[in-house]
């Protein structure tokens, strides 16, 4: 009975704590336009996520639920850090799913530890009350920080996946702007050469800046900076020099994706060597054993066990 009480009490504490987190108060006119215009750049932002088609899989109550905490968020100027901010534009996702996935995954880890422990109460009626607590709290660290993680590992896969796609687009574009196609030209025709996602969200981020009136190499910068890639970066600098010197810049282009496909290169070596080392330490771990079961006989007999 009283770790029912607990933890019924524990759960009330927090659904208290969420309730008044999703409060809604009354904005002031300046809170007001300066949310407007965050949820408007938020919305440019995400336009071009549609290239994964992952928002339309998205379960609606888990946006909803996600908005009201990123409002609850936002009114109180809490932002999450920038690389997490940065790996759910690589990732595709949105933010309120996001924030969603992490409060149900804390919800979770609270309650399974309860529902785990409650036969072995039962049967021994002895398990102290307070290790449940403690084990319901740890799980709910976990719970809400499981979602990161998942999203690190694949920000960190597709991001990979990214540069290698930005090697080929940096000769694509040498290419077009050596066959006398200007810049806006040579990078459309770069971008539509593959259907892939990578390709996909530049086709659409140039698109979204060709009506918008936005440079196409701004914009590609301000892709790179959403989703922490400096080849990006560095080939939205390299375009604003055509104007300039085309030539150069072509060379420039080709030395640019000559240099990141070594550096992929090294970095697959890396991981490889890696994955190799790993391999030896389980093929030692396996012959260690074998010789215990080969010669634990013997010593059994030797010492009489």
């Amino acid at each position: 009975m009283t770790l029912v009480m607990l933890g019924g009490a524990l759960v009330g504490v927090g659904l208290l704590l969420v309730v008044q987190l999703l409060a809604r108060s009354a904005p002031s006119g300046a809170s007001g336009l300066m949310q407007l215009d965050a949820d408007l750049r938020r919305y440019r932002h995400e336009v071009t996520l549609t290239a994964d088609r992952r928002h339309q899989q998205e379960s609606l109550r888990m946006r909803r639920l996600g908005a009201g905490l990123r409002r609850a968020l936002d009114a109180r100027g809490m932002q999450l850090p920038v690389s997490i901010r940065a790996d759910l534009g690589i990732a595709g996702r949105s933010l309120e799913t996001h924030l969603a996935s992490s409060l149900v995954g804390a919800l979770a880890g609270f309650v399974a530890p309860f529902l785990m422990l409650l036969p072995l109460s039962i049967v021994s009626g002895s398990l102290p009350g307070f290790i449940p607590v403690w084990l319901g709290v740890i799980g709910a660290l976990v719970g809400a920080l499981l979602p990161t993680v998942q999203l690190r590992t694949l920000a960190a896969d597709r991001r990979r996946d990214f540069r290698h796609v930005v090697s080929s687009f940096l000769d694509l574009v040498a290419m077009n702007l050596a066959g006398g196609r200007g810049v806006p030209e040579a990078l459309s025709s770069a971008a539509g050469i593959s259907d892939g996602w990578a390709f996909v969200r530049i086709r659409d981020t140039l698109e979204t800046a060709r009506l918008q009136g936005v440079t196409p190499w701004a914009a590609l910068g301000e892709l790179g900076d959403e989703v922490s890639i400096d080849e990006l970066r560095d080939l939205s600098a390299a375009l604003a020099l055509v104007a300039e010197d085309g030539a150069k810049v072509r060379d420039s282009l080709v030395a640019r994706a000559v240099s990141m496909r070594r550096r992929e290169l090294a970095d697959t070596e890396g991981r490889a060597q890696a994955q190799s080392q790993s391999m030896l330490m389980a093929q030692m771990l396996l012959c260690v054993g074998f010789l215990l079961f080969l010669t634990y006989p013997a010593v059994a007999r030797v010492m009489g066990l």
